[in-house]
């Protein structure tokens, strides 16, 4: 898939999520094939970016490219301003959010509550798409409601303005993460612009995720929820997409080694008082499902040092591999 003048390794995207693609976690899920990882959100209001949250989220340092960066807001001059300065710290791509549903996004008319606003929407991408010289491009739902879907509309504007491809996740905005995602939505944009369309929402199974593409025609896939815990999900979409197989399921070793090696990215970033408490939401994730994981996970969230974090989870994935642990 194409993205102004990067070519992407894969179809495959790396969805912005708020707290968790941090860069650790984007670089870790490029290893495994992603061909693109949005960083989380970035507001537009800079008086706001002299938080410990935001000048890490600027930093990208040692972070393969293309680097896209997400940016918030609803007023079109911040926006592009906004845009200027995250281009000016690394950003290749900068991504516009129209899509997020939360109630502190959308109470300040930003995110997905701008579908409601066509005309702001296209004096919002203007804007951005003038400010800068990288490629543009918008994450949105299928509308405000399932009784205003108008991604359509949207996608056109967006296509008029200079967006160089365009994320749909298929919910509206009132839907939430709640029910299933629909992809007829989604198809019917690609019918009716010829910009690169990425598909998001539910895609969580294998199957799945090949019968979306070949029904819709879009040319790439955003996976986020699925994604967590699971950064190698990447490597087993191209694998059945690429031969029909699925590949095995990864051994508890072998997962203990890449949890690791994200700690260690993680302490790197945030230092190691801060790193302990980001990553227990990380080890949750990766220990989901697992035998024992819930008395794991407690033994997790009370460990206050890199060392002990470390070691309770070497340990706890020796004995999965032992057999030692008992159900949870």
């Amino acid at each position: 898939m194409q993205i102004g003048p990067y070519q992407l390794e894969s179809n495959l995207v790396l969805a912005p999520m708020a707290g968790i693609t941090d860069r650790p976690f984007r670089s870790l899920c490029r290893r495994f094939g992603a061909g693109l990882a949005v960083s989380e959100m970035i507001t537009a209001d800079t008086s706001l970016w002299g938080s410990r949250k935001t000048v890490t989220r600027l930093n990208h340092d040692g972070e393969p490219g293309p680097i896209s960066v997400q940016i918030v807001g609803s007023d079109p001059l911040k926006m592009a301003e906004a845009a200027r300065i995250n281009v000016a710290h690394g950003a290749q791509i900068i991504d516009i959010n129209m899509g997020c549903p939360a109630k502190k996004v959308c109470k300040v008319a930003a995110g997905s509550a701008l579908l409601q606003n066509e005309s702001l929407v296209g004096s919002i991408l203007q804007s951005v798409v003038a400010a800068v010289e990288v490629p543009v491009t918008l994450k949105i739902r299928t509308g405000w409601n399932p009784e205003n879907r108008n991604a359509v509309s949207i996608a056109k504007i967006a296509e008029a303005s200079g967006i160089q491809a365009l994320a749909i996740h298929g919910r509206t905005r009132d839907c939430g993460f709640s029910g299933q995602a629909e992809y007829e939505t989604i198809r019917q944009v690609k019918q009716h612009v010829e910009l690169p369309i990425v598909a998001n929402g539910d895609l969580d199974q294998l199957e799945k995720i090949k019968q979306v593409l070949q029904s819709t025609g879009v040319e790439g896939i955003m996976i986020g929820r699925a994604a967590r815990g699971r950064p190698w999900f990447f490597r087993e979409i191209s694998h059945f997409l690429k031969t029909g197989n699925k590949l095995p399921e990864p051994q508890p070793l072998w997962i203990r080694d890449r949890v690791l090696e994200h700690l260690e990215d993680m302490y790197s970033l945030y230092g190691t008082q801060h790193g302990v408490r980001i990553a227990r939401k990380h080890i949750a994730w990766y220990s989901k499902g697992t035998m024992g994981g819930a008395a794991f996970r407690q033994r997790i969230n009370q460990a206050i040092t890199t060392k002990e974090q470390c070691k309770l989870v070497k340990d706890y994935f020796d004995c999965l591999t032992s057999g030692e642990e008992k159900a949870a």
